[in-house]
């Protein structure tokens, strides 16, 4: 077995439940954003009595900023029980959608979620806060020209202006608004193969025998942008 065979048989091998991208641990470097997701969290979640976490994958950093509120629920609707599992200790509930979540909350986080503004709004209390870091219409675009798939999303569709301009209508003061572009270098074939595993939005019909030419002929390491956009709002 070859490089190139072997890189991509462990991709394959390697599991994929929850939100855990510990495979790419060495394979893949991501340059950081100017601002940290989880110091801007932090404080808010210590001033928190009621705080929903949108989208919370597995709960792995929801579980991370531990200790949480008394009052803490999580929305997901891929993973519910790998979340519920972890978070339950921490007496998180889990639930399917943002509409079952309930209202009142001081906070709402939402890393790389659905952001539903409308949906948002009345989950907040009055003066309740916001945070943000969304991924946005161009992320990795230059890895799905190069495996010759559609871009996900058409450039422009979700950005920071586009998710601003959806708050501001559902009645949000936004406080600050950041956007960047951040390279991420994949070092291997298999670093690709199972990012688009973890990632399967990024080309939905992803698969060796279809794409696996172009990844072979692809130079490594291989370097994109990512398109990162952070939203900090208030509730009216």
């Amino acid at each position: 077995m070859n490089d190139f065979d072997a890189s991509i048989a462990d991709a394959l091998a390697a599991p994929t439940g929850g939100w855990d991208f510990s495979f790419l641990d060495g394979r893949t470097h991501c340059a950081e954003t100017s601002w940290s997701y989880t110091d801007l969290a932090r404080p808010l979640i210590d001033a928190a009595g009621a705080l929903l976490d949108v989208d919370t994958g597995g709960g792995e950093l929801l579980a991370a900023f531990a200790p949480l509120p008394a009052r803490t629920v999580a929305v997901e609707s891929h993973q519910p029980a790998v979340a519920a599992a972890r978070l339950g200790a921490l007496g998180v509930a889990v639930v399917p959608a943002l509409a079952d979540a309930g209202g009142g909350f001081d906070l709402v986080l939402n890393r790389h979620g659905r952001l539903d503004a409308a949906g948002t709004a009345r989950a907040l209390r009055r003066g309740g806060t916001l945070l943000s870091q969304q991924v946005g219409a161009e992320d990795c675009a230059e890895l799905n020209a190069a495996l010759g798939a559609p871009p996900p999303r058409p450039a422009g569709a979700w950005s920071a202006a586009v998710a601003a301009e959806a708050l501001a209508a559902a009645g949000f003061a936004l406080q600050e608004v950041r956007e960047e572009f951040p390279e991420l270098t994949f070092d291997d074939p298999g670093a690709i193969v199972f990012q688009l595993r973890m990632v399967a939005w990024q080309i939905p019909d992803f698969s060796i025998e279809r794409h696996g030419a172009r990844l072979r002929a692809l130079r490594y390491p291989f370097t994109v942008r990512t398109h990162r956009f952070l939203i900090r709002a208030s509730n009216g």
